[in-house]
């Protein structure tokens, strides 16, 4: 359905997390259920604004701005990105718009990899009532997938690991402190262009899409080699929907075999769609979150889930 919103006026906070400034972004009746949204690279808070507009009907819609992305202040060292710092930012944007609530949270790309921290250990995780996860996948859980895969007598096992390593190219490339910033000061206008024509979607850049790329390189040097090496056991009982898009470039469906040794509680959605697809249909995703967050709440199972084994 395409109904017609009534589209409901953002509310713009400044919330200090340290010693970074972040722009948290809120949505809908403050009355209502929170709902928290957390973006990806190289996108900010507006990657959500079709999703938070249809659940701004139903919930109270928190998004903020990752440090180093849109509004929210850019620290320059590797080590102010790490996953730690990260879940400590999802706190501060908590206690500032919806101090002690229990919430529902979803985040796609690097916004699902760094709340997995959150969910998985954190002080957060008494108030988290569901997790919605979209192609971003724990860290620490893919660094044990790929020691298992590689250290496999499996033929097949290894095959796997290996071909996830080539679409992973671009993660080593980002290890190297000047190639990668480069790029995206030589071609940066461009590169959005190319995610476009790729993923069959209307990406559209937003002005600080330059910035935003170059910064974000440092979630990838902070926590990357590090997980994959020295990967930490981290488990949930919190309900988890995995929403899984079948034709993603970037973190491919394989990566998810594992989740139901992690995350018990998990719920798994399988749709034809890419990286970004889902994000162009805003109205679906939304649906999704809803339906999840309703099943969570009254006991009344979702449509399209299913455990997954």
């Amino acid at each position: 359905m395409n109904t017609p919103l009534d589209k409901t006026p953002v509310t713009r906070h400044y919330v200090q997390s340290g010693s970074v400034q972040l722009a948290a972004y809120t949505q809908g009746n403050p009355a209502h259920t929170p709902v928290v949204l957390v973006h990806g690279y190289p996108d900010n808070h507006t990657v959500w604004d079709e999703v938070a507009d249809h659940l701004a009907q139903q919930f109270f819609v928190v998004r903020y701005d990752v440090r180093g992305a849109g509004a929210s202040d850019r620290p320059r060292r590797v080590r102010d990105y790490t996953l730690d710092i990260l879940s400590d930012d999802l706190v501060a944007v908590l206690e500032a718009t919806c101090p002690g609530r229990a919430v529902h949270l979803a985040g796609h790309d690097w916004g699902s990899i760094q709340t997995w921290e959150s969910v998985t250990a954190s002080p957060l995780q008494r108030r988290i009532l569901s997790w919605t996860t979209i192609s971003g996948p724990s860290l620490d859980h893919v660094g044990f997938w790929m020691r298992d895969r590689l250290l496999s007598l499996d033929a097949g096992k290894r095959r796997k690991a290996i071909r996830q390593l080539g679409s992973s190219w671009y993660i080593m490339m980002f290890q190297l402190p000047l190639l990668a910033p480069n790029i995206w000061r030589l071609a940066g206008d461009r590169l959005p262009k190319l995610i476009a024509k790729n993923e069959k979607i209307p990406y559209k850049p937003h002005p600080t899409q330059v910035e935003d790329g170059i910064f974000g390189i440092n979630l990838y040097r902070a926590n990357f080699i590090r997980s994959l090496l020295a990967p930490r056991e981290r488990y949930t009982d919190k309900p988890v929907q995995l929403i899984v898009a079948e034709q993603d470039n970037y973190a491919g469906v394989q990566l998810f075999e594992d989740i139901a040794h992690w995350a018990p509680n998990a719920w798994r959605r399988d749709v034809k769609a890419g990286h970004w697809t889902l994000l162009a249909e805003g109205e679906k995703l939304a649906g999704w979150i809803a339906d999840f967050a309703t099943q969570v709440e009254t006991g009344k199972e979702a449509a399209g889930l299913y455990k997954p084994s």
